[in-house]
């Protein structure tokens, strides 16, 4: 994994002027010639540069940041503008040498280090080229951290499924538990029957990498927080097998692995993790055999047995055993991410997750910091009168009812079934893929929800 890193403060860097829009053009700091940036067309727009130049050379560097914001504004259109300047000035160590009011420079320096991250696993790519020094008053650590987390979470869901099975995705945490002197319990194969895991077993059995549970602990005191990521690291669908179309991106189908897994690097950095469990079931749904079937009844470790009318709904199959084992331990906050379903993005599109909670309070405090830093989520509810559409005949749950209608809120609502025990649970449904290149953010893996909840964490626990 690529270390996210800012420029030694003392470094020999040039200054780089973030400049709005202003009524009669932009608001150029003291000492610069209007006449050269109106000659270059600068007009303070989002992402536009100007570069200056001096005796011998480059001087710095104008950037615009547009219209000042005010409460009143509509969200940006783009979470980090300034990212762009990471990848459009020359190649050397930069640093702000001024901002308009009320900029926030953490958020900026947040979305340079983002945009420096490069997935060159199998080739070779032009490594970014201009680094930022650490703005005064902003706090490097937090922000490397973050940017670390989301780096893993990347590589991870990035990595195609013949080098992410179930047996990398545990090694991955395995790695991470030794950096930071965690522990790691495996169930694996068979022993997850003798266990008591048996829907686990059931969704991966067909695959040729055995299914597993990992079980990822940090020492030290600290509030019971507990962290299940689905980890289904390729889904053909199963016998309900999917499309080719549909079949593309599904390694990223472990992408709620990543994102727990990303979230537990950031914590562990910054010295929070004490206490702190995480649950990732591991399989691929795999066609064998042996796979399960349309119409199989399954018995979870609850105990609620379960009618698969699809086996391509098979990550709600998984997480509901390890939902399961993480309620018994009682934890004050439970939180679940998993690229779910697609009528979540059917609902939000593949930029908003929308998460779900009973806990008005732990509800707002994930919005707020959610807006707050740049990772918005969208809450939607729990609808008690929907719990009948997962109720069929023959078995006490239904994985995939028909009808077409609220599929997000239906798996959500079966999951729920397996937390009772626990203090508070979010579920995320998230999609873990940028569709797009967006700045800061590369065609690829990505991290949602992750920033929300780790700023979040401070005023729930």
């Amino acid at each position: 994994m690529t270390e996210p890193a800012f420029a030694a403060p003392d470094a020999a860097s040039r200054p780089l002027w973030l400049v709005p829009q202003g009524p009669d053009g932009p608001v150029l700091p003291d000492g610069v010639d209007p006449a050269w940036p109106a000659a270059t067309g600068f007009a303070g727009k989002p992402g536009q540069v100007c570069l200056l130049p001096g005796d011998g050379g480059l001087k710095g560097a104008l950037f615009g940041v547009g219209k000042p914001a005010s409460p009143a504004d509509r969200p940006a259109r783009e979470r980090f503008t300034l990212a762009k300047a990471a990848d459009a000035l020359p190649a050397g160590d930069w640093h702000i040498a001024g901002m308009p009011e009320g900029y926030d420079a953490a958020h900026g320096a947040l979305g340079w280090l983002f945009a420096q991250y490069r997935f060159d696993r199998y080739k070779k790519g032009e490594p970014a080229r201009a680094r930022l020094v650490c703005p005064d008053g902003v706090n490097a650590d937090l922000l490397i951290a973050q940017a670390a987390g989301e780096y893993l979470a990347r590589d991870l869901i990035n990595t195609p499924a013949s080098d992410m099975g179930p047996d990398a995705l545990e090694q991955a945490a395995r790695d991470l538990a030794g950096r930071h002197g965690a522990t790691v319990e495996v169930i694996a194969g068979e022993d997850l029957l003798a266990r008591n895991f048996p829907m686990i077993h059931t969704v991966g059995r067909a695959a040729a990498q055995a299914p597993r549970l990992i079980d990822l602990r940090f020492p030290g005191e600290g509030p019971a927080v507990t962290l299940v990521g689905k980890g289904v690291c390729f889904d053909t669908g199963g016998l309900d097998i999917k499309p080719a179309s549909s079949m593309a991106l599904m390694k990223k189908d472990m992408g709620g692995a990543a994102n727990v897994l990303g979230l537990a690097e950031t914590l562990a950095r910054l010295g929070r993790a004490g206490g702190l469990r995480v649950l990732i079931p591991a399989v691929e749904n795999a066609i064998s055999s042996n796979a399960f079937r349309p119409g199989d009844v399954l018995t979870s470790r609850k105990g609620l047995t379960v009618e698969v009318n699809n086996t391509d709904a098979e990550g709600r199959l998984v997480l509901a055993d390890a939902l399961a084992l993480a309620a018994e331990e009682k934890p004050s906050l439970l939180v679940s991410m998993a690229t779910l379903t697609g009528a979540a993005r059917v609902a939000l599109g593949p930029d908003l997750p929308p998460f779900f909670c009973d806990d008005d309070r732990v509800a707002e405090t994930i919005c707020q910091a959610g807006r707050d830093n740049a990772d918005p989520v969208w809450r939607m509810p729990f609808w008690e009168p929907y719990e009948a559409m997962i109720e069929p005949a023959i078995a006490d749950l239904d994985n995939a009812p028909g009808g077409g209608f609220a599929g997000a809120i239906t798996a959500a609502l079966f999951l729920r079934r397996f937390t009772e025990g626990a203090g508070s649970y979010v579920h995320f449904d998230i999609y873990g893929w940028q569709p797009t290149a967006a700045p800061g953010r590369p065609k690829g893996g990505v991290g949602q929800g992750m920033r929300a909840i780790l700023h979040a964490l401070p005023g729930l626990l």
